[in-house]
C-alpha cells in the first residue's frame, strides 16, 4: 500500500463557502458548507458582491473546521484544490487567493479544479465502483451538458443548452409563479401537489443536434400562459404549473440523455450538478434506467450541491495526472469543461 494522499479542497464559485479534506479521491474526512441561501433570499437571487464580502468573512473559519473535523494539520496535506471557473468572479478570487496563500506558506503543490468537473466526480465518493468511462448529465443553475467522461479529468461534449440552463429556467418559473428563490427545491415541493398533465408545455428540439437543449422557449410559454391566464380573469393553480413545467424539464434530460446512451453504447448514466437532486429527474431516470438495462449513478442532495468534497475529489485525479498550477493561477469565471 503506497502512501495516502490527502487533498485540502476550497470551494467558492457561487454563494457556498466549502472547504473539505478528502483522502485518496473516494474517502471524505470532512465536508464543511457556510452557505449564504437565507442572505440571498432577500433579494431574490444571488447577489454577486455581497457573495464575495461573505466569503471573505467565512473562508478562514471553514478551513480551519475542515482540518479539525478530518484530524489534520496543514503539513499532513499533500496538496490544495481549489476551484478557478466557472462561477462569480469576486467569489472565485476569494478562493483562488486562500488557496495560493496556503500553497506558499506551507510549500505545497497547487491544483485549479473546474466547478463543473467537480460536480461530476462527486460521483465517485459514494459510488465506488463508477469508473469511466461513462455518460454523464450535468444540470445546474449555470449549465446544461450531455458529456462523455472518458478518463479521469477527459472529458467529450456531446449535448448543450443553446439559451437558460435547467437551473435557471426552475429558478425563473419560480419567481414567476412567487414561490422565491431558491427556485429548484421550491418548484420540486410544490409540483407534488399539482398535475404534471395539466398543462401541455413544449419539448425543443435543435435541428441537427439531437442532444443539444433549449429552455428559453419553455420558460416563455410558462410567462404566456400564466399571462394568459391573467387577462382572462381565469385562476391559477401553481402547483399544476409546477408539475406540468418539470414535466417539460424532466422529459427533456430524459429522452436526450437515454438517446445519447443508446448511440454511443454507453451502460454507465451519471447526473451531477444542483438538478440532479430534483426529486422527479431522480425518479424518471431511474425507470429510464431500468427499462434499458443501464446502470445509473447520483450523489447523495448535499454533493450535488456546491461543496469542496466534490473538489478534493477532482483534485486527486488532477494530482495523479501531474496537474500543477503556479502562483499565477487566476479565477477564470466562463472556463469551459475540460479547458486547462
Amino acid at each position: 500500500m503506497g502512501k495516502d494522499i490527502l487533498i485540502l479542497a476550497i470551494e467558492s464559485s457561487c454563494d457556498e463557502t466549502a472547504a473539505a479534506v478528502v483522502k485518496n479521491g473516494r474517502t471524505v474526512l470532512s465536508n464543511v458548507i457556510s452557505s449564504q441561501i437565507a442572505l440571498h433570499t432577500l433579494y431574490g437571487g444571488v447577489v454577486p458582491e455581497i457573495a464575495s464580502r461573505k466569503h471573505i468573512e467565512k473562508i478562514n473559519q471553514v478551513i480551519k473546521q475542515a482540518l479539525l473535523e478530518a484530524g489534520t494539520e496543514l503539513k499532513d496535506i499533500d496538496a490544495i484544490g481549489v476551484t478557478y471557473g466557472p462561477g462569480l468572479v469576486g467569489a472565485l478570487l476569494v478562493g483562488v487567493a486562500q488557496a495560493k496563500a496556503i500553497s506558499y506558506a506551507c510549500n505545497k503543490p497547487l491544483i485549479g479544479v473546474h466547478h463543473i468537473e467537480g460536480h461530476v466526480s462527486a460521483n465517485f465518493i459514494e459510488h465506488k465502483d463508477l469508473k469511466p468511462p461513462f455518460l454523464c448529465l450535468i444540470v445546474s443553475g449555470g449549465h446544461t451538458h450531455i458529456v462523455i467522461v472518458k478518463d479521469y479529468g477527459q472529458y467529450e461534449i456531446i449535448g448543450r443548452t443553446h439559451d437558460d440552463a435547467a437551473g435557471e429556467a426552475f429558478d425563473k418559473v419560480a419567481r414567476a409563479i412567487g414561490l422565491g428563490y431558491p427556485g429548484g427545491p421550491k418548484v420540486d415541493k410544490l409540483a407534488k401537489e399539482g398535475n404534471k398533465h395539466a398543462v401541455s408545455f413544449p419539448r425543443a428540439n435543435i435541428a441537427g443536434s439531437p442532444y443539444d437543449f433549449s429552455f428559453s422557449g419553455l420558460k416563455s410559454a410558462v410567462l404566456n400562459h400564466l399571462n394568459s391566464c391573467a387577462m382572462k380573469g381565469e385562476e391559477v393553480n401553481k402547483a399544476d404549473i409546477a408539475a406540468s413545467f418539470q414535466e417539460a424539464v424532466v422529459d427533456a434530460l430524459v429522452s436526450k440523455t437515454m438517446a445519447a446512451a443508446k448511440n454511443y453504447n454507453m451502460n454507465q448514466i451519471a447526473m451531477a450538478g444542483g438538478v440532479a437532486s430534483n426529486s422527479a429527474l431522480r425518479q424518471a431516470m431511474d425507470k429510464a434506467c431500468i427499462e434499458k438495462g443501464l446502470k445509473l449513478y447520483y450523489p447523495s442532495p448535499i454533493l450535488c450541491t456546491d461543496n469542496a468534497a466534490m473538489i478534493g475529489t477532482a483534485a486527486y485525479y488532477e494530482y495523479l495526472n501531474g496537474t500543477r498550477h503556479g502562483l499565477d493561477l487566476n479565477a477564470v469565471p466562463n472556463l469551459k469543461i475540460g479547458q486547462r
